[in-house]
Parts: C-alpha cells; sequence; structure tokens
C-alpha cells in the first residue's frame, strides 16, 4: 500500500513538474513575441513606431499615386522600411513559431517587391505587390495579436 501512495505521489509530482516546465515555455514563447532578448525595443513598438507609419503611408501614397521624383522616393524609403521589418521582426529571438516565421517571409518578399515596382515606377506592380505585403501582416496578426 505505502508503495501504491508512493507511486501516485511519484507520477504527480512529475506531471506538476512537466506542467510547470510547459507553463514556462509558453510564457517564454509569449514573452518573445513582445520583446527581444537584448534589445529595448518591443515588438509593439516596432509595429506603431516603424511598421504603422510605413505601411500606412505607403498605401496613401500608391493610393494618390506618386506625382513626381520626391514621392517616388518617399514610396521607395517606406517600402524598405517595411523590409527591414521583416528581418527585425525575426531578430533578437522574437520568432515564436512558423506563422510569424512565414509571415516575416512574406513581408520581407512583397516589400521588396514594392520596392523594385517604385525604382521602375510602375505603379500598378507597386499596388499588387503591396496588396501581398499586407497578407503578411493579417497571417500574423489572425496567430498572434490579442
Amino acid at each position: 500500500m505505502l508503495f501504491r501512495s508512493r507511486s501516485k505521489w511519484f507520477l504527480a509530482t512529475v506531471l506538476t513538474l512537466t506542467a510547470g516546465v510547459l507553463a514556462l515555455g509558453a510564457y517564454q514563447t509569449a514573452e518573445a513575441q513582445k520583446k527581444g532578448k537584448t534589445r529595448s525595443a518591443s515588438t509593439k513598438q516596432l509595429m506603431r513606431g516603424i511598421n504603422g507609419p510605413n505601411c500606412g503611408g505607403l498605401k496613401k501614397t500608391l493610393d494618390a499615386g506618386p506625382s513626381d521624383e520626391k514621392a517616388w522616393e518617399k514610396a521607395a524609403q517606406q517600402a524598405a522600411m517595411l523590409n527591414e521589418m521583416g528581418h527585425l521582426l525575426m531578430a533578437d529571438s522574437r520568432c515564436p513559431d512558423g506563422e510569424w516565421a512565414g509571415a516575416c517571409k512574406i513581408l520581407r518578399e512583397s516589400s521588396a517587391d514594392v520596392l523594385a515596382a517604385v525604382d521602375k515606377k510602375d505603379l500598378d506592380g507597386a499596388k499588387a505587390a503591396f496588396g501581398n505585403l499586407t497578407k503578411s501582416c493579417g497571417k500574423c496578426h489572425k496567430a498572434h495579436k490579442s
């Protein structure tokens, strides 16, 4: 009888410790989404400071149709900043899973496509590539934005 009690106690202890380790892993994964390991900016700050202004600005620029060289340069800058975000969001252990990594890949590729179209002053191509870019945002937000 004593052995059975110890056995149950041991099993309960193992299960409790396993649950604790899993919970810690989930917490660390959630933390990776909020902030990198060594850099100061949180993911929310990067989104608000870099991604939001450049994505919104690029949409306005493309909707209006760049009217001069300065406007094309602005569109190129905005697309380049979005491309850098695709790298930043993967850096410093921010990436928690495949959904995040896949969305960042789409962000990098589609922003590079926007930039290439802008360099050619191809408004239709830039708009099409920008449409693909925004799909990366939706994909990641669906999985991670609370």
